[in-house]
């Protein structure tokens, strides 16, 4: 049984850590040859490291941001400031609040106290923002999407810019290749609906939401510390090589990042799609040269999603076997190219929104793998 002091250390590491890591996911971790480094790219402090099947975030470096997060295609950097449904609560209430707009701001200009913080939701960096949430939003009627922000040309998250902007253009894209007028819109101001006229009013909403935050960080704190001293006690808990031992088809463990999901389904709502194909860094497409390919199966051994994956139909002409490929649950990691012996796979990011939308894979024809000389033939020569 945990003493009090473990409890309290456990705790204060919960309440210090930005972002959780779930290695097993990452696809660096799976294969030391993933090319992967989304997340260290996206990092503006260096506090993130992902290569030779190591995944590691320091602490003391990180900022908080959420750059990480937003950018890694398997969701293996979880955010805990805030949480998914964290975030999702707060906004829902703001829209309420603002009568039908959902408004992001950074930490930085929520600071200033100039705008009613009941109608607005505050992240430590709109780079924490991701297409699943703005999407999602306006699935649900909400047709006025807001980012604002702190003048990021002087600001310590500067570096971020450039994915905040990539974060907007692809839920524009993605929105618009459904049908949708909605567009997400950044500002370095408040609209003056949102602004207090007497600041009084904003210290006094500011204490109260002090004390509340304050009960809720000390009770999602005592849960999470409940559950994390459950794990760290139990001696069955899986070490990371267990939870990436092959399965009985012959693959690594597979999952279905949830974002990429509720994108899906938040287009799905929508409407249907306007255009044949869009661009996109959410989803994929997978090509083959079966020219070139050995028939080895690397591919499907190591894709994180399932998204590839050998397929039981037979080929008519007995000749080969079919691979099934998935765009929806393509998450464009690239590591069924990295993997590829023959480097006959690539991985592109336009995909065919009919393709997006269906539920039967695409088959791909794979020639016999070629035969192996034996020992006697050799021997002859």
């Amino acid at each position: 049984m945990p003493n009090l002091i473990d409890i309290v250390e456990v705790a204060e590491a919960l309440e210090s850590r930005a972002v959780y890591l779930a290695s097993d996911r990452c696809v660096v971790v799976r294969n030391r040859h993933a090319s992967c480094a989304k997340c260290a790219d996206a990092c503006p402090s260096g506090a993130v490291f992902a290569a030779n099947n190591v995944l590691e975030l320091d602490p003391e470096q990180c900022v908080a941001c959420g750059a990480c997060t937003t950018v890694c295609p398997v969701e293996a950097l979880i955010p805990l400031r805030p949480l998914d449904e964290d975030l999702a609560s707060s906004v829902a209430e703001s829209v309420v609040a603002t009568g039908g707009a959902a408004v992001f701001a950074c930490a930085r200009i929520a600071s200033k106290r100039t705008a009613d913080p009941t109608m607005f939701t505050e992240v430590p960096c709109l780079a924490r923002m991701e297409e699943s949430v703005l999407l999602g939003l306006a699935a649900r009627g909400v047709d006025d999407l807001l980012l604002v922000d702190g003048t990021c040309a002087t600001c310590k998250f500067r570096a971020n810019v450039p994915g905040i902007d990539a974060t907007v253009a692809s839920a524009n894209d993605l929105m618009a290749a459904m049908g949708s007028d909605v567009r997400v819109e950044r500002s370095s101001a408040f609209p003056d609906e949102l602004l207090l006229e007497d600041k009084r009013t904003l210290l006094g909403e500011s204490r109260r939401g002090f004390f509340t935050s304050a009960r809720t960080r000390a009770k999602d704190a005592a849960g999470k510390t409940a559950e994390v001293m459950v794990f760290k006690h139990d001696d069955a808990a899986p070490s990371l090589r267990e939870r990436l031992r092959m399965s009985d088809s012959g693959t690594l463990p597979q999952f279905n990042p949830q974002r990429r999901m509720l994108v899906l389904d938040a287009m799905d709502r929508l409407g249907a799609p306007v255009v044949p194909e869009i661009d996109t860094r959410l989803f994929g497409s997978v090509s083959i040269d079966t020219d070139a390919c050995s028939s080895c199966n690397m591919c499907t051994v190591f894709c994180p999603t399932g998204a590839l994956r050998k397929s039981e139909l037979v080929p008519e002409e007995g000749e080969g076997s079919f691979l099934e490929f998935s765009v929806a649950d393509c998450v464009q990691c690239n590591l069924c190219a990295d993997a590829c012996l023959k480097n006959c796979l690539t991985v592109n990011s336009v995909v065919s929104t009919d393709e997006l939308f269906d539920f039967e894979p695409r088959l791909i024809h794979l020639p016999n793998p070629p035969a192996r000389p034996g020992i006697l033939s050799s021997l002859k020569r």
